[in-house]
């Protein structure tokens, strides 16, 4: 364990639930049960290069959650998000920037094994709006390859020049990542010597 890192145990009707990470009295992140499981970093990497889209959830009116649906970019350290000006999403943020964002790469239903063989990312970190031109456009620019590849740079600085005006570029800076798939899954890759 790092220095002054320490873990305490949960208790529920007696029971142990789950190892806590503490850090100078603060709660870090739960360490994943099923460590069997769990993605390497690079493989959590290689999802959300995959991915075309996830789950962003923030802390939303009155408390309640506000998870909404988005096309993403990932370029290793930051995930970069388009949206409007203003809206639910932008006042969430400006409330509390803690966020967490969800990537499903795969979900196969297995009826005949009452189950599903999936895998998914989850990151933790902050969001924040983006303010300065420059940083926006290198943002919205890494998206716009992410989505149309194949199109010449000249025909995706038009779109981006199109759609400017109302656009907002937001950041979220990982502090946590964590992926998991279906131990069939895990079971696979090893026996394929992955």
């Amino acid at each position: 364990m790092g220095q002054g890192v320490f873990f305490s145990v949960e208790m529920s009707f007696g029971r142990p639930l789950q190892k806590k990470k503490f850090s100078g009295g603060k709660i870090m992140f739960r360490e994943m049960r099923r460590k069997k499981q769990a993605l390497s970093p690079e493989a959590c990497a290689e999802v959300l290069n995959r991915g075309t889209s996830g789950v962003l959830a923030l802390q939303g009116d009155e408390g309640y959650p506000y998870a909404v649906p988005l096309s993403y970019v990932y370029d290793g350290d930051r995930l970069y998000f388009h949206c409007a000006k203003s809206g639910h999403k932008l006042d969430a943020i400006r409330r509390d920037p803690k966020a967490s964002f969800c990537v499903i790469d795969q979900d196969q239903i297995v009826p005949e094994e009452y189950t599903t063989y999936f895998r998914s990312v989850i990151v933790f970190g902050t969001v924040r709006i983006m303010e300065e031109e420059s940083e926006k456009r290198a943002a919205i620019e890494k998206l716009a390859l992410k989505y149309a590849p194949k199109d010449s740079g000249e025909n995706r600085r038009k779109a981006i020049e199109r759609e400017w005006a109302p656009l907002c570029m937001l950041e979220m800076t990982v502090s946590h990542l964590s992926g998991k798939e279906a131990v069939e899954l895990v079971r696979e890759r090893r026996g394929a010597g992955k």
